[in-house]
């Protein structure tokens, strides 16, 4: 279902690290040139610690995670307004029309958990929207999160959103949050957002005992790594 590159497919059967990218950042997120530059960066960073990136988006109606350079680039042009932005419960209209998609961080989980990648970075999750006891507003990348075995590592939810009732529904949802060397869940922006966060780790190796501990107690969701942006 899922189109894979051959050493994306290569890397995930010899069980090489692979890490997912969102592609609304690179198609709505930022004018271009800046987003191919940020394109081009996030995969090198993620080689330059030893992985291997996979820039995740539904190309001209297929689902793929490892976006070839080319298709990037188209992404990022800013005068391809057919590109829509896909949740998860877009990406079945994308494919039947056959056309281009940007996914957002639920998309991104679901395509990637398809295509057995495990881990998926990215700047921030949507989560509980301020007033949404009457508008209802509530980021679907959180019930993602609920019902997809895959590892999110971002700087915490977006300041703008309620992050007290996004902390509260996470947890209804039984997902784990957890601060990479800090006690307070980060915003996005800041490194904190003054809330404590549920759980800490202080060592890659800590988090992946963690995550290979929920896969066997956790119900299936995923897992949230929250890692303070620089104060600088």
């Amino acid at each position: 279902m899922i189109q894979l590159p051959e050493h994306i497919r290569t890397a995930i059967a010899t069980q090489q690290p692979v890490v997912a990218l969102e592609s609304t950042v690179i198609a709505h997120g930022l004018p271009y040139p800046h987003n191919l530059e940020l394109a081009h960066a996030l995969e090198t960073e993620v080689r330059t610690n030893h992985a291997v990136p996979a820039t995740i988006g539904v190309v001209q109606g297929q689902p793929t995670a490892g976006m070839s350079p080319i298709d990037i680039e188209r992404f990022a042009q800013s005068d391809q307004p057919h590109i829509s932005k896909l949740s998860r419960r877009d990406i079945a209209y994308a494919v039947a029309s056959q056309h281009d998609g940007a996914t957002t961080v639920a998309a991104t989980m679901a395509i990637a958990a398809m295509a057995g990648i495990q881990v998926f970075a990215t700047g921030g999750i949507g989560g509980v929207h301020r007033g949404a006891r009457d508008t209802w507003d509530i980021s679907a990348d959180l019930t993602e999160l609920a019902r997809t075995p895959v590892l999110i590592v971002c700087a915490g939810a977006k300041s703008i959103l309620d992050l007290p009732a996004t902390l509260e529904y996470l947890e209804t949802l039984g997902v784990p949050v957890v601060g990479f060397g800090t006690d307070t869940f980060p915003a996005f922006y800041s490194s904190s957002s003054g809330l404590p966060a549920p759980a800490r780790a202080d060592t890659p190796s800590d988090i992946a005992k963690l995550w290979q501990e929920h896969q066997r107690f956790g119900g299936g969701s995923g897992m949230l790594v929250t890692v303070p942006p620089p104060s600088d």
